[in-house]
């Protein structure tokens, strides 16, 4: 039997309250209804939407402003991946878990999302909440555009 990957819901799930587009894993409805009807290709398909919009959008939000800083910090709070993405998501995820600045893991802003001239201990969940919240208005863009039937 097929090994069965595991669900992208965080359980917050705003789809039982009329939501096309689920807040918290930003799945689309009919995704997370079918979900344990799709096969393997079908859940990965899901997955690497949810992951590429991730990335692309945490590319646009946080940069890398010390490469060896941040490897340091990746080094001694044990986080690693195969990709600089993952381990770039996995250190923000770590800092807003222990309240510290993006700026610990030489990490910063992009120009374009700079929230302030200051950082602050809160900037890295700043970069979080603004991840996902850029991440469900493109997952609801794009939901509109290729599922939405107009009457």
């Amino acid at each position: 039997m097929a090994t069965r990957r595991p669900t992208p819901c965080v359980g917050i799930c705003s789809t039982t309250y009329g939501d096309l587009v689920c807040r918290g894993c930003k799945r689309y409805a009919h995704e997370i209804v079918q979900w344990n009807g799709y096969d393997e290709a079908q859940q990965q398909l899901v997955w690497q939407r949810l992951k590429s919009m991730r990335d692309e959008v945490l590319g646009q939000v946080v940069e890398c402003v010390d490469q060896q800083r941040f490897q340091n910090y990746c080094q001694h709070a044990e986080l690693t991946a195969s990709q600089f993405n993952d381990l770039l998501y996995s250190a923000v995820v770590h800092l807003v878990q222990n309240t510290r600045s993006l700026a610990v893991a030489g990490l910063d802003f992009s120009e374009a999302w700079r929230p302030g001239q200051q950082t602050t201990e809160t900037d890295s969940l700043a970069a979080l909440q603004t991840l996902d919240a850029e991440s469900f208005v493109r997952a609801q863009a794009h939901y509109e555009r290729n599922f939405k039937v107009t009457v």
